[in-house]
């Protein structure tokens, strides 16, 4: 199909533009399609809605058009649920969170692969997904040689530029050209020659402020002018401000008796109101030094920090920001692009540069049993949510893991604390401590019977509590007390009656 112009970088070499449609036309039914975007941070967005106006008529027509979808992580509306809507997503890794596509995968109409985000990268280079036909990114700009410099996130971009047999840029006027320097790009090595990372401090950098790209693969440029469209997130609840309450109280002790370091240790935080309520509380603690993060994603409210000067600094894959606080860091780039490093999520989650710094990790759960398994991914064990994310990268390598959730869901007909998980994400080896809006739970040091005394006394809502009790003290002797007649009762019930008590 011919180009509808060119775009010139230097007198000797061009790059044909194409529209939206034309460059969707080129993506063939069947291929392994990675997308820039880490949540709708960076996401490519003019082409995945041709695809679908494309997938729609193609359909009408009786024709088939499905595609393997690759993304850093979930990818925002303009990708997974505007793809999923269009009946264009057969397979998909490794996170997403997009009704339209949660309810596919449910209905087993779409195959989704569940993976930790650190090793996605990893099974790029490896080739353990076959081929990737087509690699369709988002960046400010992108030069004739192959350099392409991303916009609001890296995620595993890098990777699929390396390898995408086609390559199709949507070059995106909206966001600030001085996103590059905040850019560190870097693809490890393959094993057995891969050496250690040298980040031995948060914002260290060891890359390049761009991707690279072999420019022979670049099919087209598609002009865009959008911003991510990031919804701010609502304000805190009670029972989010009660646990932001809880973590910020143990962390100010462990600093007190010197488990933690007083000039601190970088934070993790997942995406959320709780994150956000807990970085609001270390924020206004007046014991808390002025702090760095090393994480997946930031948010509105660590941009805040930074400029209170709370935030010293941040590593992260992704500005995971609302729209009116991008505009607010693009105004101040002077200020914020040397505070803040976006890495590729092979970086930003990778567990020896998490172990090494001493990251404090905090993530959230659907549930937590009563010897300190967590379920991060599915309702009753078999209802994908989104998926396990960057979660257990940082949990199973913090110095110290966090995970967090409200006691009760639903007004109280759902318990967050259960006997038994019915999807295990994270082991009782990995958790350290646990917290809910009634309290928290240290589990450092505990025994079995100890651990289980202490989330039920400490975590479940007290509507609960006796009947975990009761399912402790009646299960069958041993290492760990279980009774397998009657270990997922709560979720039976729930499934019989809509709630987990008895009626």
């Amino acid at each position: 199909m011919p180009a509808t112009g060119t775009r010139r970088f230097d007198r000797r070499h061009t790059l044909p533009v194409l529209s939206a449609e034309e460059a969707a036309a080129r993506i063939p039914n069947g291929a392994l399609v990675g997308f820039s975007g880490f949540t709708a941070a960076g996401a490519a967005k003019a082409v995945p809605r041709a695809l679908a106006e494309r997938a729609k008529a193609l359909h009408a027509a009786g024709d088939p058009f499905r595609l393997r979808v690759l993304a850093g992580a979930s990818a925002g509306e303009q990708i997974d649920q505007v793809l999923a809507e269009a009946d264009v997503i057969a397979w998909r890794a490794p996170f997403q969170s997009a009704k339209a596509l949660r309810g596919r995968i449910n209905r087993q109409e779409c195959e989704f692969v569940d993976m930790h985000l650190s090793h996605l990268p990893n099974m790029i280079e490896a080739g353990f997904f076959g081929d990737l036909d087509v690699a369709v990114v988002e960046a400010v700009d992108v030069t004739s040689d192959g350099r392409v410099y991303l916009s609001t996130s890296s995620g595993a971009t890098p990777s699929f530029l390396r390898h995408a047999k086609q390559v199709i840029v949507e070059v995106n006027r909206y966001h600030s050209k001085r996103l590059w320097e905040m850019h560190d790009v870097a693809i490890l090595s393959p094993p057995p020659h891969r050496h250690p990372i040298p980040i031995n401090r948060p914002l260290d950098k060891l890359g390049t402020p761009f991707a690279a790209v072999d420019p022979d693969r670049i099919v087209g440029v598609v002009e865009t002018n959008e911003p991510d469209g990031m919804p701010a997130f609502s304000a805190s609840d009670e029972a989010g401000l009660a646990i932001g309450e809880h973590i910020v109280a143990f962390l100010v002790e462990e600093m007190r008796a010197g488990r933690i370091p007083r000039e601190f240790l970088p934070l993790q935080a997942g995406v959320g109101n709780i994150s956000n309520a807990v970085m609001a509380g270390l924020g206004a603690h007046d014991e808390v030094p002025p702090f760095v993060m090393y994480t997946e994603v930031l948010q509105d409210s660590q941009i805040e920090l930074m400029r209170a000067g709370k935030l010293r600094g941040a590593s992260t894959s992704a500005l995971a920001l609302s729209d009116a606080c991008m505009r607010r860091v693009y105004e101040d780039m002077d200020f914020f692009a040397p505070r803040i490093v976006l890495r590729p999520q092979e970086l930003a989650n990778n567990p020896e540069v998490v172990r090494r710094l001493g990251v404090i990790g905090i993530n959230t759960v659907l549930e937590m049993d009563i010897y300190g398994m967590a379920n991060s991914t599915h309702l009753c064990g078999t209802q994908l949510m989104n998926g396990i994310g960057g979660s257990g990268d940082f949990t199973r390598n913090c110095y110290l893991s966090i995970l967090v959730a409200p006691s009760v869901a639903k007004q109280g007909a759902i318990s967050t604390v259960v006997p038994m998980v019915s999807h295990v994400d994270h082991t009782e080896h990995d958790v350290q401590v646990l917290v809910t809006e009634q309290g928290l739970a240290d589990l450092r040091g505990l025994g079995p019977m100890e651990r289980a005394r202490t989330i039920i006394d400490t975590c479940a809502h007290p509507s609960y509590r006796d009947l975990l009790h009761g399912y402790l003290g009646a299960s069958r002797m041993g290492h760990f007390r279980h009774d397998l007649s009657e270990c997922f009762a709560l979720h039976r019930r729930l499934l019989e009656t809509g709630s987990m008590l008895p009626q």
